[in-house]
């Protein structure tokens, strides 16, 4: 009976330990990397399809109101405000990036920007995330710019610096912003895959004593 009882113990012991050990991977990999893998995936479909909007808008002069409207949804997707307007979302966006930089808990904003910021948990995510941010607002005020030179009968210039790769051009910018997306991706999926093997380890350590 003694022995049957120590045996019950550390049994119970051990069942708890290998318990707990995997909660807390589990809940690693999923709530502290893969919801911001998913955030940063869906970040990145929605940008490649913003930005195919801002190109159909020259292309299709007469939905280009549409296209705009539709460039704008997007990026309130990606970094929501309320009330922002094309005319008002890129001053919108620099009064609430400010606001963050005095305090990071004040996130006066939506979307998946938003939904990445409010979840940084490893090493190097948080510079990681305000860089993307950064590419992210120079990106959009590259769409005011060209708007502002269709307005001025410029619409080759606007076509030109729309689809060039030359740096100090959109879509020079636009790739800098994906390249920031996708390094702050696989920061959140290595410590993914990194939680996966140590919870599976220490499955593998804990299971057969128990």
């Amino acid at each position: 009976m003694l022995a049957a009882t120590v045996c019950t113990l550390l049994a119970v012991i051990l069942g708890s330990q290998m318990l707990s050990a995997s909660s807390d991977h589990l809940r690693g990999a999923r709530r502290d990397a893969f919801d911001s893998v998913v955030a940063l995936s869906c970040a990145r479909a929605i940008a490649y399809d913003a930005n195919a909007d801002g190109s159909r808008y020259l292309l299709d002069p007469e939905h280009r109101d549409q296209y705009a409207q539709a460039f704008l949804d997007k990026s309130q997707e990606l970094y929501g405000m309320k009330g922002a307007t094309l005319a008002t979302y890129d001053d919108d966006l620099d009064r609430t990036r400010q606001a963050y930089r005095r305090n990071r808990n004040d996130l006066r904003f939506t979307g998946e920007c938003r939904r990445e910021l409010a979840n940084i948990t490893f090493p190097g995510e948080r510079a990681a995330a305000e860089k993307t941010v950064e590419t992210y607002a120079v990106y959009q005020r590259d769409d005011r710019w060209t708007r502002a030179m269709v307005a001025q009968g410029k619409e080759q210039a606007a076509v030109g610096f729309c689809i060039s790769w030359d740096p100090d051009m959109s879509n020079a910018h636009f790739g800098a912003y994906m390249d920031a997306l996708g390094k702050l991706i696989v920061i959140n999926r290595d410590h993914f895959a990194l939680s996966v093997r140590t919870g599976r380890s220490t499955l593998t350590d804990l299971l057969p004593w128990s």
